[in-house]
């Protein structure tokens, strides 16, 4: 090694930076350590000890050898562990950030990213293995995280090995198998400590630690936003959006369904005022006109993911049922089940709707028997069940549910409706039960759908009977919450 200090890019192929920091986070020294050892490898020499050479002559101690003893054995032991980790996993697909101070952000394929409270970090003595404690912020559900030092491959046609073997277990989803590696660079609080590519005037006061708990999600930059909607204005008319045209489609409507090309709409009118009599039109946006599509009590329309069909619910009289009927020959719809529900909430895939009476959610198929789903398994002790909910599944991810519904008891300060209630809405997972509000807690927020590309949330902003009713908009990691449309009740097309 040549003598002096020598830095990361004129030794690229044999040294790398290390950045240590104590278990508090605190930064104590940068190191120099051979790529295959990484980091806490022994052999590990400080950037700016001299040589053998070098070595300066011994000055005598000013401290007496009783005392200058003392000091050695009552010196504080360091106990690193190894930080700036980039983990993942192939089966199931998953990834975890292990920053500064432990496990601080998971990530699933077609589920918004869980973030993670660090807590204690516990080393098996030989420094061989660590466990990393830590809880989901938005459940507290006790996640553990176990790295260990060898090599790892990750099963994959990628014959890379990495440095560590990574185990995450996460008390709702279960047991996660992988493989980690250092990556320092990956993570914005290591380029801000090293001064990396940050402008001087970003450079921020680290005594700031409470800070916001999202700064380790990273900015939603690929989302869409929709050219196609449909929702109800102040009045009440049923107005369709297309670019940059709009046009109304009924002067008094409920109940909007967008086809996914936005060409044609679906609404539910009503022409009693004391009874159940409805009819659902279909309304054509380029043609500008409707037509009767399903008549004799129906209502909550939804066109299939091809557009070809549409089912709705219907009443017989004495209780309602799922019905579907082609597009294009309306007048040949077929009874799809004959389960009694209450609400119809959408199509799963091609087979499959989404439909719920007031103790079960129902998966109801073509081609399988029914799935049951408890409703108090889905909206657990918080919230109370009602037929006016809505439940919405995420267009790339079947087992992800966005649920619109009334709190058992209203948060602090929340606007509640003329009965003393507050609405929000939450995510489910159905595999792993994991339930997240994603509503803001200081709004009565209702009707939240889902935008085609499944990252954003459209949902009503605003209490009922008291005062203008909006359209909002947020990520579904809880990000990017901001207002949308002056309308309400709004569904996307395309």
């Amino acid at each position: 090694m040549p003598g002096g200090v020598a830095t990361a890019a004129s030794h690229l192929t044999l040294w790398r930076p290390l950045a240590l920091w104590s278990t508090t986070g605190d930064f104590v020294r940068i190191e120099y350590c051979l790529l295959s050892l990484l980091v806490l490898a022994p052999s590990c020499i400080a950037a700016q000890a001299p040589t053998p050479a070098q070595k300066p002559a011994a000055k005598p101690s000013a401290n007496p050898p009783q005392q200058q003893a003392s000091q050695e054995i009552s010196s504080p032991v360091s106990h690193h562990y190894p930080i700036l980790i980039l983990a993942h996993g192939s089966d199931p697909g998953w990834s975890l950030r292990l920053g500064m101070k432990g496990p601080e952000r998971l990530d699933r394929p077609g589920y918004p990213p869980i973030v993670l409270d660090p807590g204690e970090i516990v080393s098996d003595g030989s420094g061989v293995s660590w466990t990393y404690n830590a809880k989901d912020d938005a459940t507290d559900a006790i996640v553990i995280v176990k790295l260990i030092r060898e090599t790892c491959t990750d099963g994959t046609t990628d014959a890379t090995k990495y440095t560590f073997r990574a185990e995450v277990n996460h008390a709702q989803i279960g047991q996660l198998r992988g493989c980690g590696q250092s990556d320092p660079e990956k993570f914005p609080e290591f380029r801000k400590k090293n001064q990396l590519d940050i402008p001087d005037d970003t450079i921020t006061n680290d005594k700031d630690k409470d800070k916001d708990k999202k700064t380790v999600l990273d900015p939603i930059t690929n989302s869409r936003s929709p050219v196609a909607t449909a929702y109800l204005d102040s009045a009440g008319r049923v107005i369709v959006s297309r670019g940059a045209v709009r046009k109304t489609a009924a002067t008094a409507g409920m109940e909007p369904a967008l086809s996914h090309d936005g060409r044609f709409l679906l609404y539910t009118r009503s022409d009693s005022t004391s009874g159940p009599e409805r009819l659902i039109m279909l309304y054509e946006v380029d043609a500008g006109r409707s037509n009767q599509i399903a008549g004799n009590n129906v209502r909550q329309a939804f066109w299939s993911p091809d557009d070809s069909r549409i089912a709705y619910l219907k009443f017989d009289g004495k209780i309602w049922q799922v019905w579907t009927a082609p597009v294009n020959a309306p007048d040949k719809a077929t009874l799809f089940s004959p389960q009694n529900v209450d609400s119809l909430h959408g199509w799963v895939n091609p087979t499959t709707i989404l439909a719920s009476d007031m103790q079960n959610a129902y998966w109801l198929s073509e081609d399988k028997p029914p799935q049951t789903v408890p409703l108090k398994e889905i909206y657990g002790d918080s919230f109370q069940i009602m037929s006016s909910d809505t439940i919405r599944v995420c267009p790339i991810n079947p087992d992800l549910l966005l649920v619109s519904a009334y709190y058992l008891n209203s948060p602090a300060g929340a606007p509640t409706d003329q009965v003393g209630l507050n609405q929000t809405f939450f995510l489910y997972e159905v595999h792993s039960h994991r339930r997240t509000i994603l509503g803001p807690r200081d709004a009565f927020a209702r009707n939240a759908e889902w935008s085609r590309d499944g990252l954003q949330i459209f949902f009503t902003i605003g209490v009922p009977g008291k005062g203008a009713l909006a359209t909002d908009r947020i990520f579904w990691d809880g990000t990017g919450l901001k207002r949308y449309s002056s309308g309400y009740a709004m569904v996307v097309g395309k």
